[in-house]
């Protein structure tokens, strides 16, 4: 099943997708599931999927985040990741002592009205020579701080704002049009090893494939617990959060995202995410 936030009928809706059909959920926001239990968000799930309304009308998948939930990202977690952020940095050695050390790389990324879902733009801004896609796994984390479910994120970076100062992060990671989730939630139980998972990511211009790239989760450097314990130090969650796990896909540097692209990620057996790309006009992002 994939846990899915929609629009029907001129509002928006929280359901569970299944083979062939999608399951309501009754006046709940998926902000209201993260606040429950790992047993009891188990429990309502499949509650609905057995006995919830069948949505007959037609849906447009909305990202898979609302209310107070978060969105937060890691960094470094690949090996791959830390090269490329030495390759773009005029302080390389911040991010070699980093991809060794303790405590992680975390950063906010997003608040929830902000997240791009499927097929909704990202953006690229005017005041960065390179942008780039970074294609990731996401943890969705409930208030309590467990793992309940796994969607795809797309963190849309400067790689040219953060290579010239590590302090220039946020600028580089927050804007407009700067994060993408979707297409919906798996939950944990039905992914047994989060730890093997494909993912995929490609870029189309004018109908040409410009970048592409394969990695696995099987090359990560963190363990998903270690960064969820970090994340909650001394941090309230109240709506739980996503936690983005970092990429182990990174372009060389001569390469950017363009106006006019599309940004297609894929996790095995979490599901397919695809963006076009505009510019980061704050404007064209209002909700």
């Amino acid at each position: 099943m994939l846990v899915i936030r929609y629009a029907a009928g001129g509002t928006s809706h929280v359901g569970v997708r299944l083979d062939h059909e999608v399951r309501r959920f009754p006046d709940i926001s998926l902000a209201a599931l993260l606040r429950l239990p790992a047993a009891e968000f188990r429990a309502s799930l499949e509650r609905i999927a057995a006995e919830g309304p069948v949505e007959d009308r037609e849906i447009r998948l909305l990202p898979p985040v609302d209310g107070r939930t978060e969105v937060w990202a890691a960094g470094v977690t690949y090996e791959r990741s830390s090269e490329a952020r030495q390759e773009e940095s005029v302080v390389a050695d911040v991010y070699s002592r980093v991809y060794d050390a303790a405590r992680p790389e975390l950063f906010f990324k997003s608040v929830a009205w902000r997240v791009a879902g499927p097929g909704e733009p990202v953006g690229i801004r005017d005041d960065s020579e390179i942008d780039v896609p970074e294609p990731e796994l996401a943890l969705v984390v409930n208030a309590g701080g467990d793992i309940v479910g796994y969607t795809v994120c797309d963190d849309v970076s400067s790689r040219s704002i953060e290579g010239e100062n590590p302090l220039y992060l946020p600028q580089a990671k927050v804007y407009a049009g700067c994060c993408a989730l979707g297409p919906g939630i798996r939950p944990f139980w039905e992914v047994p090893d989060p730890y093997a998972l494909g993912i995929q990511v490609e870029v189309l211009r004018d109908g040409h494939r410009v970048w592409d790239g394969t990695t696995s989760t099987k090359m990560l450097h963190r363990r998903f617990d270690d960064l969820v314990a970090y994340l909650g130090r001394h941090l309230g969650l109240p709506d739980g959060a996503v936690l983005s796990t970092g990429t182990g896909l990174v372009p060389s540097l001569d390469f950017t995202l363009a106006v006019g692209d599309t940004v297609t990620v894929t996790v095995d057996g979490i599901g397919t995410l695809s963006n076009p790309v505009i510019a980061a006009d704050p404007a064209a992002f209002a909700r």
